[in-house]
């Protein structure tokens, strides 16, 4: 079983409260406490845990003590208290900007402000959802809006040849910079304040008819969990299930082999390095529910497909997919091409 994290309390001249959250310890790979199946009850995915440790500073800095009896609480200086928070933290912002300064990850213009922590605005604003026709049910775009002209319910190759075990896919956005260094930097460099204005982002685009009972995050092994922090996964479905108002499971599905990243890998390798990669562990609470999984960026849907098989054959209802991101043919998105390029002259681009 995983430590809860210990949190120590300090008071400080301000009258609020600062909570540091401290790491559960490591765990050790000779503990006893390793099940008859070789698999890790000590570095089961905690949900809590996870939260925690994706905390920034700022929303670790809490309100007033309203039950304190020494603080003469009234709504008049609860603002102005709170305003002088805010205002202490934006100044050891713009100090800390000073003494190190921050670049926009996209364009490397320098930021004064950061809405989106590590993007400017302008680059932020280039993000756009996907628009063109697509796939029914996996939502791969077709080329031509011609596909689905006089067939709304067409169906991509893939789809047609290998139908896959979800009902259904939603992919938003396409896995283009900048939110492909986004994504990387959330994922691979440990920026995880980056995780509410991706949520923000996947909820500012969510089609119309999404409806669950439960909500799942694609698991991490626990090596890679314990290796990355925090697993990404989980960090956009708790932002998701509070504008749903859904349940997270966050450590039913669990990911019991520890398998090569799937990135360099081709459709056929990711299905065998993703076979009985999933397991359930208590499948009574899923039976009859109707899942979304949640996962950052869809390639081929092979993880999404196996998560899918791994609840159905638990007798859950139908399995539904949601991701941030998908990688695309960069044909479909020739205006985001063409603006990425702007700066270079127009005769290289041929114009």
């Amino acid at each position: 079983m995983v430590s809860p994290p210990r949190s120590y309390t300090f008071d400080t001249w301000l009258n609020f409260t600062i909570v540091i959250d401290f790491p559960p310890p490591r765990h050790n790979p000779r503990s006893p406490s390793n099940g008859a199946d070789g698999f890790s009850r000590s570095l089961l995915p905690s949900y809590i845990t996870t939260i925690y440790r994706a905390t920034t500073l700022t929303e670790t800095i809490h309100s007033h003590k309203r039950n304190d009896p020494s603080v003469n609480w009234s709504p008049s200086s609860a603002m102005s208290c709170e305003d002088t928070q805010g205002l202490l933290i934006g100044w050891c912002r713009q100090a800390v900007r000073f003494v190190l300064p921050v670049e926009c990850l996209a364009c490397g213009a320098a930021l004064t402000t950061d809405p989106v922590p590590f993007f400017c605005a302008m680059c932020w604003h280039t993000v756009r959802p996907l628009q063109q026709p697509a796939c029914v049910r996996c939502d791969q775009p077709f080329v031509s809006p011609a596909a689905t002209a006089y067939s709304p319910n067409h169906h991509c190759q893939d789809c047609q040849s290998r139908p896959p075990v979800f009902e259904r896919a939603w992919t938003l956005f396409p896995y283009l910079p900048p939110l492909q260094e986004a994504i990387c930097s959330f994922k691979y460099r440990g920026k995880h304040t980056l995780a509410k204005p991706l949520a923000r982002l996947m909820i500012s685009a969510l089609p119309q008819g999404i409806d669950a009972d439960v909500i799942i995050p694609v698991p991490l092994h626990p090596v890679r969990l314990r290796a990355r922090e925090f697993n990404q996964s989980l960090l956009l479905a708790d932002q998701l299930s509070r504008h749903l108002a859904k349940p997270v499971s966050a450590t039913n599905l669990i990911r019991t082999a520890a398998t090569d990243p799937q990135t360099t890998l081709s459709r056929q390798e990711r299905l065998r390095n993703l076979r009985n990669a999933f397991k359930i562990r208590r499948p009574q609470e899923l039976v009859g529910k109707r899942i979304l999984l949640v996962d950052d960026v869809y390639t081929t849907g092979t993880t999404l497909n196996e998560c899918a098989k791994t609840l159905r054959h638990a007798d859950t209802g139908p399995v539904y997919a949601l991701t941030l991101a998908r990688t695309i043919d960069t044909a479909l998105v020739p205006d985001r091409l063409l603006a990425e390029r702007a700066r270079e002259p127009l005769s290289s681009i041929g114009i």
